[in-house]
């Protein structure tokens, strides 16, 4: 059980010590590999704020969010690494329509406070250091409590079956208000 716990943890580390970028904001270096130029975004802690690990990103489509969302691609789909992984920050009250992956979706809560809900299961609370399994082709949603931000990574592997097929919106009546 230990020497799961210490590979995992090593995964982890190495997922967020990565800094290679494949859009087209990445800078070249001298072997051709995406090297990402920004800065992460610093808050405070103590007022309550998210602290950034990875740049905020571009705020998310409103057709598929409640609220502010920002996503930020860390690595993009290729014929090698058919995964792709980015980080999300949800304002606080923000949250995804619900939505499905064809080769489905894990999520590392990397700061923060939100909620996530399996179609047809209750609302979890979820916070720094939970890991999510979404299941392949099953509705879902996740996003940030009403007090508190979130922050995510996603790894959508098998992107060859697809990447994400968007549905409606969380109703304030599936939303918890707070918990």
């Amino acid at each position: 059980m230990n020497t799961r716990r210490f590979i995992g943890t090593f995964c982890i580390l190495a997922l967020l010590s990565c800094n290679e970028k494949t859009s087209e904001s990445a800078s070249e270096n001298s072997s051709g590999e995406g090297i990402t130029n920004q800065e992460p975004v610093r808050t405070n802690p103590e007022k309550g704020d998210v602290d950034f690990i990875f740049p905020k990103g571009e705020q998310g489509p409103e057709e598929n969010f409640t609220g502010k969302a920002f996503h930020y691609a860390m690595v993009m789909p290729d014929s090698t690494y058919t995964t792709a992984v980015g980080n999300v920050y949800f304002e606080p009250g923000a949250r995804s329509n619900w939505h499905s992956h064809p080769g489905g979706q894990i999520l590392i809560i990397t700061d923060g406070v939100g909620y996530h809900q399996l179609e047809g299961k209750p609302v979890d609370t979820i916070r720094k250091g939970d890991v999510i399994k979404c299941p392949p082709n099953l509705n879902h949603w996740h996003g940030a409590s009403a007090e508190k931000g979130l922050q995510q990574i996603y790894l959508v592997p098998n992107t060859e079956k697809g990447i994400v097929d968007w549905k409606e919106a969380v109703t304030e009546e599936e939303y918890p208000q707070s918990k």
